[in-house]
Parts: structure tokens; C-alpha cells; sequence
């Protein structure tokens, strides 16, 4: 089989196949990471909104109890009551700077009556316990509180943990301990108390902005899709070139191609030429 007829061979079209296959997941990839980015870049556009932002009453940034949208992230909201530190409770295997503890988490009763979960601050695991070795007290009485909100988190199967703990902030499962209307959506990070505390639990930290590779992986998966169809082109040509070998207008091609390659010069012609050259 002469000429290109050779690509209308069934073993060609599953080759085509197999590279256009290949390609189609290259750009599921890289889509998959260019949304993966713009994740990125959402979180750190929230972050530059509301993390430094003027306090929002908290009544008035979750007018219901099962109010939050996503844009809402990181936003300070107000409020005032007084904590219920006998309803403390301490969430497990808490990561920060490679350190593993506890977030404390306090019930914060308004004083419109509802509950708004506080998430106080990150305490480190005990000397000698899996307990924390002490969990700075919340003041008691009437205090303001500044939080910046976040999301409740799911509920995960097969993890459990002793009284007083818990291994997830499930908002629902909170306010079924309370016993009273609580916010179920979100809960907050505590930004500040007035009074302040001698001592508090460990704050929690602006997110540094920082997008990932996500853009460059996206050019990566778009060009090794590319790459596929040139490969495949080269496979082709190697091929046409093989089953033409008898054509006399191939064998005057390939001729060509060795004169030229005949023609350049080696690297080691190149430098004998520089060594001649600069020996004069």
C-alpha cells in the first residue's frame, strides 16, 4: 500500500482514535485546573473583601438561623452576650504550624437570645495527655465579640470522640447539645473580645494569597494534547516514508535528506574549526 492510502487501515483510525482520546482528556484536565484556580482566586478575593472589613451586626449578616452564602466567608461580623462556658466544647486533630490541637469552641448566647457558635482559638495537644494540658477560660458577664464567619463542616462517618470533644463543627449537632435556637450555617472565628482576657486560646491567622500552580498545569495538559497529535504526525511521516521506500520519488527525497545531513557540519567539526581559527 503506496501514497497515504496506508492511513485508511484500521489500525491508523485506532491510532487516530486513541490520540484524539488522549486529547480529550488532556483538556478535562486542564479545565478541571483553570476552575481549580479561579477557586483560588475567589477564596483570595473573599479574603481581601472581608477579612479586614468594618464589623457587620451579626443580625444583620445572618438575618435567619440557617443563613450563609459562600461570599460570606471570612466576613467580621458584631455581636453581644455572654458566653456559655459550661457548653465548651473542644474540636480534635486540629493542624497548626505542623502541631496538632484542639479548637475551642464556646457557645456565645446573644442578647436577642439565640446562639452563635465562637470558635475561640486553637490550643496544642498535652505534655503527657491527648487532652490539652489548659484551655484559656472565656470571660464571663456581658462581652462584645467581633468573628469573622465560616461555614459548618460536614458530618464524617466512622470518627467519633470522648464528652466534652468532637471531631467535626457540626453546627446541628452543636445546637442539639445547647438545646436552644442556634445558628446552623455558620459559626465564627473570634477576632476580638472586649472585655479581653489576660490569656486567650491561639487566633487564627489571615490566609496568605497564594493561587498554586493551577495556571501553569492548565498550559502543561493543553500542550501534552498537542504533543499527542504531533507525535502522532511524526509517527505518520516515519511511516509513509517506510511503506514508499520503492517510490522513486521518495528514494530522490530521502537523497536530499542525506545530502543535508551530510552537509552539517559535527560538533566536533564546528570546534576544531574554533580551535584552528583562534590559533592563528
Amino acid at each position: 500500500m503506496t501514497g497515504w492510502r496506508f492511513l485508511l487501515s484500521r489500525r491508523w483510525a485506532g491510532y487516530l482514535a486513541l490520540v484524539i482520546v488522549f486529547a480529550i482528556v488532556c483538556v478535562l484536565l486542564a479545565m478541571w485546573q483553570l476552575a481549580r484556580r479561579d477557586e483560588a482566586v475567589a477564596e483570595i478575593n473573599r479574603v481581601a473583601t472581608n477579612f479586614d472589613a468594618d464589623p457587620t451586626p451579626l443580625a444583620t449578616a445572618l438575618p435567619q438561623l440557617d443563613s450563609y452564602d459562600p461570599s460570606q466567608e471570612w466576613l467580621t461580623v458584631s455581636m453581644q452576650g455572654h458566653y456559655l462556658v459550661d457548653d465548651q466544647v473542644l474540636v480534635r486533630n486540629r493542624p497548626l504550624g505542623g502541631d496538632v490541637g484542639f479548637d475551642v469552641l464556646v457557645p456565645f448566647q446573644l442578647t436577642s437570645g439565640e446562639v452563635f457558635i465562637v470558635d475561640r482559638g486553637w490550643v496544642p495537644t498535652g505534655q503527657k495527655q491527648d487532652v490539652p494540658d489548659a484551655v484559656p477560660a472565656a470571660p464571663t458577664g456581658t462581652v462584645s465579640v467581633v468573628a469573622r464567619l465560616k461555614a459548618g463542616e460536614p458530618h464524617l462517618d466512622n470518627r467519633s470522640a470522648v464528652a466534652g470533644q468532637i471531631a467535626t463543627i457540626e453546627l446541628p449537632v452543636l445546637a442539639d447539645q445547647v438545646g436552644l435556637p442556634t445558628y446552623t450555617a455558620a459559626y465564627g472565628l473570634l477576632a476580638s473580645e472586649n472585655p479581653a482576657p489576660a490569656e486567650r486560646p491561639t487566633a487564627a491567622v489571615k490566609p496568605t494569597p497564594d493561587e498554586g500552580a493551577h495556571l501553569s498545569y492548565t498550559f502543561q495538559w493543553f500542550a501534552f494534547g498537542l504533543l499527542g497529535f504531533v507525535a502522532l504526525g511524526y509517527i505518520v511521516r516515519q511511516e509513509f516514508r517506510r511503506v514508499n521506500e520503492d517510490d522513486p520519488e521518495e528514494q530522490e527525497r530521502a537523497a536530499e535528506r542525506e545530502r543535508k545531513r551530510l552537509a552539517r557540519k559535527t560538533d566536533a567539526e564546528i570546534e576544531d574549526e574554533i580551535i584552528d581559527r583562534t590559533g592563528r
